[in-house]
Parts: structure tokens; C-alpha cells; sequence
């Protein structure tokens, strides 16, 4: 009797074990059907890239989990990326694996990536703040400084949908001229209600959307006014994007008989016709990251706002910069300049090939400045620039982009 109550009990046991141990295993299973994806080119793989990488990573996200924006405080206050669809969506910022995660800074310039970065302007001339005093304007002297590439800022606020970044810093100019300024940074991340009132539109209920503002400013905390003949600087914000075979870039300008004069197409050469189109008012440049090339734009035919689209992912990105044509923008380019002052206000980069084989990316940019900050001492100048992106159906897509860029996506895809 006892040997037969003994097996039993041991069957008894053997059957809930079993049943507990298939339970866990359906529930394992179920687990890691749950988990997002954490393929490279999702934002969940980005996220956990730099959180392992990079301290001093901050995440901003909506209450529903899909909008959310990466920042680094190690990187200047940087948004380093972004989903409109959650963690196992695309991740639409272009982030430098290699150089993120190497122990060694480069000594020039750490391109990391990043869709929204703050530096400052101008680049080059008798003005530059990226050349020492009397240096030649040759790659060999350019110098991007320190505290727009590798010093980390302070968090001086921080929430769910909003982080203010601060810094202080002084620097001479080209011509010599110190600079003594206070830096901050505020990333608010746009609810839905938000971004509409911002881009005058109703987003369609099938496309899902992350929308952020930053607002840039710049206080002259030295002993003297910022003059024109001893040089000013602007806000210089640029945005690596991850691109596709099938990515353009669309700015609208405003039109006109010699519109075509205010854009700039060589400043690596000449752009093949087949990679610019310029129309009587909006420019449709190729950045697929196979052809390295950049436009720039006038604030004389600027308009407040700059996109692309990629056709591969039905990606629609939107800039909306601020723009005043009656204003002096700094001039970056590298040379003694006569007119220090005639600048461009929004500029696109695509990445490509150098002459010796070798690659940075591949990525686009979309660039924007503020105009020149002749700010006196004590006074305090400010940017501001939303960013967009837009994911989900075509036709959806396509009013949306008829609505703010006044293109037809079927004509430029064809």
C-alpha cells in the first residue's frame, strides 16, 4: 500500500512538473515573440547601441511608446535619433557605429552622427571659428572646436517630453577676436495637436509621426558687444539622415528671374543634372549617399521649411527652420571673403565616395542657420527649428507632402 501511494504521488508530481515546465516554456516563447526587434536599422538597436556606448543618454517618448527621440549630454545635447513606430520601427538618425564605440577621439572633427546637432558658424574666413589665428584656410588647419564635438553638457532640466541642456565656454575667432558665451538648449518633444498647430495640417489617422523642437540660445556673456567688423558667429543646426537608393531631398524656394542665382551647387563640384533638378520654385536633389555633393540656399529665396522623402521606406521628413531674408548670414566658406556676411540659411549634403575610395557614411544632411548674432554684452539670441518625420500610408504621405512642400510624390518618383 505504501509503494503504491509513494508512485502515486510521484506521478502527481511528474504531471505538474510537466505541466508547470511546458508553461514556462510557452511562456518564454510568448516572451520572445513580445520582444522588439533589435535588427541593426531599428531605433530599439540604436537605443541599445548607445546606452552602452555613451553616457549621458536621455530618452523622450509620447504616452502611447511610439514617438520617441535619443539625446546625449556627451554629445552637446544631440539628438542622436528617432521612431515614429516604436521600438522595432526605423531608426531615422545616421549614427557612426565605428567612431561611437571606439576608445580614441579623433583629433580634428568625430563625425558620431546624430539628427539634430548644434554647432556654430562661420566655418571659414577671416571670421572662422574652425581655423587658428593667421592659419591657412586648408583641411590640414580646420579644427572643429572642442565644445561642439567632444565636451559633454550639463542636463539643467529634464522630463519625459522636454531636457534642457546648458554650457560655457570662450574661444578666439581667425581674426582673433574672444568670444565668452553661455549655451542652452532646450528638446521638446511634439504631442499630435502640437505638431499640427506648428505645420498648419491634419495628420492622417494612417501615418504615425514623431515631431521635436529645439530652441538654441546664445548669450554674450563677455565684456564687449559682438561687432560686424570684428566678426559674429550664428547657430549652425545639422541633421544626418540615414538615407535610402531611393531618398530626395525637396526644398521649395520662392521664384523668381534670377531665383537660380541664389543657390549654390559647387561647392564640391558640379552636381550631374540628373542628381539636381531645379524648377522655377523647388529644387529636387538626389541623396542617396553614393554621390558627395551640397547645395546651399539664399535667405533671399529661402522659404521657412525643407524635406525629403524616401521612396524604399515611405519615410517623409520635414525641417521647418526659421528664416529672415532681411538679415546678414554668415559666410563658411574657406577663404578670405569680401562678403562676409552673404551666407546661406539652409543647406543638403549627400555623402559619397572620397577620390581615394573610402566613405564616411553613407548619409544626407539637411542644414540650417539663424542669421548673424550681433548681440551687445549681457543680450541673448535665439533659434528655433522643428523636425519631422512621417511614416505609413502612401496616399497619405503624398497630401501630406502636397499640403506642406507643394510637390507631387508620383512626379518625382517617376
Amino acid at each position: 500500500m505504501k509503494f503504491f501511494i509513494s508512485r502515486l504521488y510521484w506521478l502527481a508530481f511528474s504531471v505538474v512538473y510537466m505541466s508547470c515546465n511546458n508553461a514556462s516554456q510557452q511562456n518564454e516563447s510568448t516572451s520572445e515573440r513580445m520582444k522588439p526587434d533589435v535588427s541593426k536599422g531599428t531605433y530599439a538597436y540604436d537605443a541599445e547601441f548607445l546606452k552602452k556606448h555613451t553616457p549621458g543618454v536621455i530618452e523622450l517618448k509620447s504616452s502611447d511608446g511610439n514617438s520617441k527621440v535619443l539625446l546625449s549630454a556627451a554629445y552637446q545635447g544631440r539628438v542622436m535619433t528617432s521612431t515614429a513606430t516604436g521600438d522595432s520601427g526605423s531608426s531615422y538618425g545616421w549614427l557612426n557605429y565605428d567612431l561611437i564605440s571606439a576608445r580614441e577621439k579623433k583629433k580634428q572633427f568625430n563625425p558620431v552622427g546624430g539628427e539634430e546637432r548644434f554647432w556654430m558658424g562661420p566655418e571659414g574666413g577671416q571670421y572662422s571659428i574652425y581655423f587658428k589665428g593667421k592659419d591657412s584656410f586648408a583641411f590640414a588647419n580646420w579644427q572643429v572646436p572642442s565644445f561642439i564635438d567632444t565636451e559633454t553638457y550639463s542636463v539643467k532640466e529634464s522630463g519625459t517630453s522636454e531636457v534642457v541642456f546648458s554650457k560655457k565656454v570662450s574661444f578666439n575667432n581667425w581674426s582673433g577676436t574672444k568670444f565668452d558665451i553661455g549655451i542652452e538648449r532646450k528638446i521638446n518633444l511634439l504631442d499630435k495637436a502640437g505638431a499640427e498647430s506648428k505645420l498648419n495640417v491634419s495628420i492622417p489617422a494612417d501615418v504615425q509621426f514623431v515631431g521635436y523642437e529645439t530652441v538654441n540660445k546664445v548669450e554674450n556673456q563677455g565684456a564687449v558687444d559682438w561687432t560686424k567688423d570684428k566678426g559674429l558667429l550664428s547657430i549652425w543646426l545639422l541633421g544626418m539622415f540615414t538615407p535610402s537608393p531611393k531618398t530626395v531631398v525637396v526644398i521649395p524656394f520662392h521664384g523668381g528671374p534670377s531665383s537660380r542665382s541664389y543657390i549654390t551647387d559647387n561647392y564640391f563640384g558640379q552636381i550631374p543634372p540628373e542628381r539636381l533638378k531645379v524648377k522655377d520654385s523647388v529644387l529636387y536633389f538626389t541623396c542617396d549617399g553614393k554621390f558627395r555633393s551640397k547645395i546651399g540656399l539664399s535667405p533671399l529665396i529661402a522659404k521657412p521649411i525643407a524635406g525629403s522623402f524616401d521612396f524604399e521606406k515611405n519615410i517623409l521628413t520635414i525641417l521647418i527652420p526659421q528664416v529672415n531674408k532681411d538679415a546678414s548670414y554668415v559666410n563658411s566658406k574657406w577663404e578670405l571673403q569680401k562678403e562676409p556676411y552673404k551666407g546661406d540659411v539652409i543647406n543638403s549634403y549627400n555623402d559619397g565616395p572620397l577620390a581615394d575610395g573610402t566613405q564616411m557614411g553613407p548619409f544626407y544632411e539637411i542644414e540650417s542657420s539663424s542669421s548673424a548674432l550681433q548681440l551687445n554684452k549681457g543680450q541673448s539670441g535665439e533659434y528655433k527649428q522643428s523636425t519631422f518625420h512621417f511614416q505609413g500610408n502612401y496616399n497619405s504621405l503624398k497630401q501630406l507632402a502636397q499640403q506642406l512642400l507643394g510637390v507631387n510624390l508620383d512626379e518625382i518618383k517617376r
